[in-house]
C-alpha cells in the first residue's frame, strides 16, 4: 500500500491536520466525536499512527502553520503557491490560519507551536496574533517563526523576515507620477493598524516632500485594503474642490476599486485621473485600462520564507535573524499619463 499522508486523514475526517495530530498525540484535548471521526479516517486509509509517533519522538510533526490576513487576497494566493511548492520539496504539510476570520484564539495558535503540534510558523501579517507574552525574550529563542511580506512590528523585530523595501517602492511609484508632471497626488492607504501600508505611506510622503509638493490634509484616506473601502475613499477624494490628478493606492485591490469608482463617476482614467497600484496581482494587467503598479515577486517570497523557516527549524536560534530584502519593480501600463491640466 502506498504511504498515506496525515493530510489525507485530515481530508477524510473533515478536520485540520493539527486536529489529527492532537487526536494521536493528545487525545484528551479532543472531543470524543472528533476523535471517532479521525480514528475512522485512519482505519480507512491504513495510516500508521506509529509513523506519526516516531516523528513526535524526533520532536517533529512535519507541519508548518501559515498565518495570513485573508485567504481570498490574490497577492497572498501567489505567496501561498510559493510556500506550498517549497514545503512539498522539504516534506512539510501546510496548515493555514486566517487572522481576520479564524475560529482559533491567539492563545490556541501560539499553544500549537509551543506544544510541538506544528514545527514552525510563517507569519504573513504585520501584527502578531499570539499576543506579547508568547513572544517574550525567553520564548523568542525557541520559537521558529519567519515573517513574510510584511513590515516588522517591534515585537517581531528579532525574527527573520523576507520582504521588499516598501518605503523605497512607494517612493518610486510616487516619483513616477511626479516625473510625469503630477503635483496633486493623493494616496489611499490600507488600515490604521497595518504597518505595511504605513511604510508605503512613508514612502509617498518622502517623495512628495523631496519634490516640495504639498499634501492636502484630505488627500490621504483609508481604503481598508478592499475594493469597497477604496470606492468610498475615492468618492471622498473626488468631492474635493482641489481634486487630485493622480491617486496612489497601497495595494492593487484598492486600485481596482478606485479605478471603477472614477470611471463610474464619468471621469476618464488616465485622462482625468491617473491611478497607480501596488503588488501586481494577476488582475492588474486585465483591468480597463491595465494597471500601472509596483510588482512584488510573490511566489519567490513564498519559497524563500519557507526555505528560511526550514533552516531555522533545523538549526534552531543560531540562524541569522537579519531581514532578507527582495527586489521590487515598477510595472508601467496604461492607467497613468501626464495630467490634463
Amino acid at each position: 500500500m502506498p504511504d498515506v499522508s496525515i493530510k489525507e486523514v485530515a481530508r477524510i475526517a473533515n478536520v485540520s491536520i493539527a486536529t489529527v495530530s492532537r487526536c494521536i498525540n493528545n487525545p484528551e484535548k479532543v472531543t470524543e466525536k472528533t476523535r471517532i471521526k479521525v480514528q475512522d479516517a485512519i482505519r480507512q486509509t491504513g495510516y500508521s499512527p506509529n509513523r506519526l509517533a516516531q516523528s513526535f519522538r524526533r520532536g517533529r510533526t512535519n507541519i508548518v502553520m501559515v498565518v495570513l490576513p485573508s485567504v481570498g487576497d490574490p497577492f497572498f494566493t501567489a505567496v501561498m503557491k510559493g510556500i506550498k511548492s517549497a514545503a512539498t520539496t522539504k516534506g512539510y504539510s501546510v496548515l493555514i490560519e486566517e487572522t481576520q476570520l479564524n475560529t482559533m484564539t491567539a492563545d490556541e495558535i501560539g499553544a500549537m507551536l509551543v506544544s510541538n503540534q506544528t514545527d514552525g510558523i510563517i507569519l504573513l501579517a504585520s501584527m502578531s496574533p499570539f499576543g506579547t507574552e508568547i513572544l517574550s525574550a525567553k520564548s523568542k529563542r525557541r520559537l521558529p517563526i519567519v515573517i513574510g511580506c510584511e513590515t516588522i512590528s517591534p515585537e517581531l523585530a528579532d525574527f527573520p523576515s523576507v520582504h521588499i523595501d516598501n518605503i523605497a517602492a512607494a517612493k518610486e511609484a510616487t516619483n513616477y507620477l511626479i516625473s510625469l508632471g503630477h503635483k496633486r497626488i493623493a494616496m489611499i492607504y490600507g488600515q490604521e493598524s497595518s504597518l505595511l501600508t504605513k511604510d508605503r505611506e512613508l514612502g509617498y510622503r518622502a517623495a512628495m516632500k523631496q519634490a516640495k509638493l504639498p499634501i492636502d490634509p484630505g488627500w490621504v484616506v483609508e481604503g481598508d485594503l478592499t475594493i469597497t473601502g477604496a470606492r468610498k475613499a475615492t468618492r471622498n477624494l473626488m468631492s474635493h474642490n482641489n481634486r487630485p490628478t493622480a491617486i496612489f493606492c497601497a495595494n492593487d485591490e484598492m486600485a481596482i476599486g478606485c479605478l471603477h469608482e472614477v470611471k463610474s463617476s464619468g471621469l476618464r482614467v488616465p485622462g482625468d485621473i491617473s491611478i497607480i497600484g501596488f503588488d501586481d496581482i494577476r488582475y492588474a494587467e486585465v483591468t480597463d485600462p491595465p494597471l500601472t503598479t509596483i510588482s512584488q515577486p510573490a511566489e519567490e517570497i513564498g519559497e524563500r520564507v519557507m526555505y528560511r523557516l526550514c533552516r531555522r527549524i533545523d538549526a534552531g536560534h543560531g540562524t541569522t535573524s537579519s531581514p532578507e530584502i527582495v527586489p521590487h519593480k515598477l510595472v508601467i501600463r496604461q492607467s497613468v499619463a501626464k495630467p490634463a491640466d
